[in-house]
């Protein structure tokens, strides 16, 4: 998570700056795809203010009310994030294009728009590229999109994801903008800031889905159960794995239950001990399973 922080904050100080740029080309040339770009950064810099927030919040001590620990804040602030993305981002960006087309207006001088956009792609790329490099630390050796899918951090590729359209929607209203401005055909201004708006709207469902599975309760992989039931089965005292059942609390912490059918002779005190062996090494084995209740049959 510490590693997370840090490209959330390159991310943070790079948004907030580039909104107020673009907001200001934007009214000073009359162009809705930067004051769609304005609005993209805006969102994304409220965006990693609540995924610090949740990273915090998701730190808090268990207490009575909350036995397990708070670690699922982050996936609810997550969540939050999606709807802001979709909402206050795609939906915004989309209105203003669809706007625009339907009642265009020359640019004005554009000059100041381009000068904004290469600074925005300069700092939007440099996040980008520190994003990828504290996600590459994660991926052990999977692949870029099976690793986003398969990570149960969403603050891991928040940013990824995020600066990642931030570019492709940086260089998409460069290449329409200039055509606009050569062609003088301004609806293809408001194209551009439908298709940043897409852009945005695609970035919120992967984030929504990722994040709802998590709320939701999703398990750990179906490679970890099996490595868990190997583990159990090794022990002397037991004769199977009967269920594994687990959840995500946060990223780093994983409440487990087993279901062990123990051999006929034993008497409480060697299932005692038996149950202590395995807790043992499973907690040994994986360093994010915090919690393992194990119930005979």
């Amino acid at each position: 998570m510490n590693n997370n922080k840090k490209s959330i904050y390159s991310a943070l100080v790079a948004n907030l700056l580039i909104a107020l740029t673009k907001f200001l080309a934007g009214s000073f040339t009359n162009s809705s795809s930067m004051i769609s770009e304005g609005i993209h950064s805006t969102v994304d810099t409220v965006n990693q203010i609540l995924i610090l927030y949740g990273l915090k919040r998701s730190k808090k001590a268990p207490d009575q009310s909350h036995p397990f620990g708070y670690g699922k804040e982050l996936y609810f602030w997550s969540f939050v994030v999606s709807i802001l993305i979709f909402g206050l981002g795609g939906a915004l960006s989309i209105y203003q294009g669809v706007i625009h087309i339907r009642n265009p207006e020359l640019m004005k001088n554009p000059f100041w728009n381009y000068v904004v956009l290469i600074l925005s792609l300069i700092f939007e790329g440099t996040s980008f590229i520190i994003a990828m490099k504290e996600f590459n630390k994660t991926r052990n050796g999977m692949g870029w999109w099976k690793a986003m899918i398969k990570s149960k951090d969403p603050s891991s590729f928040l940013v990824v994801f995020e600066d990642g359209a931030a570019v492709a929607g940086l260089i998409t209203v460069m290449i329409l903008m200039a055509l606009s401005h050569a062609l003088q055909i301004p609806e293809l201004d408001g194209l551009a800031s439908i298709i940043v708006g897409l852009l945005l709207v695609f970035v919120s469902f992967i984030l929504a889905r990722e994040s709802r599975s998590l709320l939701m309760g999703e398990g750990i992989a179906s490679e970890t159960r099996t490595e868990i039931a190997r583990l159990v089965e090794q022990d002397v005292c037991v004769i199977k794995t009967k269920n594994i059942l687990s959840t995500y609390q946060s990223p780093e912490d994983v409440v487990l239950m087993l279901i062990i059918d123990f051999k006929d002779h034993l008497d409480t005190e060697d299932i005692t001990e038996a149950i202590n062996r395995i807790r043992t090494t499973i907690k040994t084995k994986f360093k994010f399973i915090h919690y393992v209740i194990i119930q005979p049959e």
